[in-house]
């Protein structure tokens, strides 16, 4: 049997076998439990992530308090405070596990220099960084053609049993609405 990340990898970015052993050797496996951070909003780090089982946010908080979420990962997704690392100031988000998590952890330097001498990984950094921004660019469009409704109906396509992992709270704060807009919304989808 394959390996989910090997396959998911080869089959975005046509990594070899060889070159996925050369990035698992700089990655770290971390177990992250619900609520565990890997960067605070306002940190610094040169860590990104590869998430491979559980689901994690990012999330920017007001002066106010109020909870802003940015972005929920699920498995197989590459995430981190890369505008940070590329501009050198602070994280403007703060990466948080939603359950418990496995993530491979790489330091960006450490793959930087891999890019450097191989390259097939630089062109793995390169493929990376255009499904990144595809999927940045596709977000946008959502976010501007989609409603409410249709936003969470694409969420629950993407994560089936979300609605029994977190709480309505943080799912009403991607979709950019209320609790009480969420419960209406759930309530017309289950009547419909």
């Amino acid at each position: 049997m394959e390996n989910p990340s090997f396959d998911f990898l080869k089959s975005k970015f046509n990594v070899s076998k060889e070159a996925f052993f050369i990035l698992k050797n700089i990655a770290t496996r971390k177990i992250l439990k619900s609520r565990e951070k890997t960067i605070d909003q306002g940190g610094m780090s040169s860590k990104l992530y590869f998430l491979t089982s559980g689901l994690m946010r990012s999330v920017r908080v007001s002066e106010l308090g109020k909870e802003y979420t940015k972005n929920i990962y699920s498995p197989i997704s590459f995430l981190g405070p890369l505008s940070s690392i590329l501009t050198q100031k602070p994280s403007l988000l703060t990466y948080e596990a939603l359950t418990d998590c496995v993530v491979y952890e790489i330091d960006y330097y450490d793959f930087l220099k891999l890019t450097q001498t191989t390259i097939e990984i630089s062109n793995v950094y390169n493929r990376i960084l255009e499904y990144l921004f595809l999927i940045y660019e596709k977000k946008q469009f959502e976010s501007i053609s989609l409603n409410a409704t249709e936003r969470y109906q694409l969420l629950k396509t993407r994560i089936p049993d979300i609605d029994r992992q977190i709480p309505q709270y943080q799912i009403a704060s991607y979709l950019n609405i209320t609790p009480v807009q969420l419960s209406r919304i759930r309530k017309d989808l289950k009547q419909n």
